[in-house]
């Protein structure tokens, strides 16, 4: 990886596509942990650690994977990944979670536009999203979309959007047609800033678009106040 460029990019846009960041060995090895997952841990997760889709059948997402499986920890800890994480965030890197987007074949539901740090709420906004894709994104299974730069703008305000598992959306509507559409291969990542504006589109089609998704900080963030008191009126 040519890290200076790619910092460049992520500084300018906010986003930015590496391909490759895990080969396809290590993604089947990640397809395997991610079974034994679903057979083993999640039965016995907490009700805060899972979301149902709409079915009440499939899983959505799965939060905190790190907590509840080493696996999952360890694979954070890849040289590559955190030399990158490390110059992105701007000082040491602190794992904020391990989770899954799983996205299944027909019944993976929207993500309303947002930031994530509407969630997170960090100051300074040095944290990112480390998103892994598991299957194929096509443009039929419910890619994702960013709005390059919009992370340069800061907090936007956010209001509740009734999507189990993305309960906040952006208050003012999102130009959709700037939106930039990344359809990735089983191994390619999107890395995207905290303050990038990003949605994706239900699943329809009868192929999953499970990503995997590793979140960081740099050590020297902090809790912000005012963020949180937004968050909190907006729950």
């Amino acid at each position: 990886m040519n890290i200076p460029a790619l910092a460049k990019q992520y500084g300018e846009e906010g986003v930015i596509h590496v391909e490759q960041l895990f080969s396809l060995v290590e993604i089947e090895e990640i397809r395997e942990a991610l079974k034994r997952y679903a057979d083993e841990v999640v039965p016995g997760l907490p009700p805060n650690d899972i979301v149902m889709e709409a079915d009440g059948v499939s899983v959505r997402n799965c939060w905190r994977m790190e907590v509840h499986d080493p696996w999952f920890a360890n694979l954070t800890k890849g040289e590559a990944l955190q030399a990158l994480v490390t110059h992105l965030v701007g000082g040491e890197p602190v794992v904020m979670g391990v989770e899954s987007f799983n996205k299944p074949a027909r019944v993976g539901s929207a993500v309303p536009p947002h930031q994530d740090n509407a969630y997170f709420c960090l100051t300074p906004p040095d944290a990112l999203t480390v998103w892994v894709a598991i299957d194929e994104v096509t443009e039929a299974n419910g890619p994702i979309s960013y709005v390059r730069g919009s992370h340069l703008d800061g907090a936007r305000p956010h209001v509740q959007s009734g999507v189990a598992g993305n309960s906040m959306g952006l208050a003012e509507a999102v130009n959709k047609d700037e939106g930039w559409t990344v359809l990735l291969k089983p191994g390619d990542a999107l890395i995207h800033h905290c303050n990038t504006i990003h949605y994706s589109a239900p699943n329809t089609s009868d192929a999953s678009r499970c990503g995997l998704l590793m979140v960081f900080r740099g050590v020297h963030c902090q809790p912000d106040p005012t963020l949180r008191a937004d968050y909190a009126l907006a729950k």
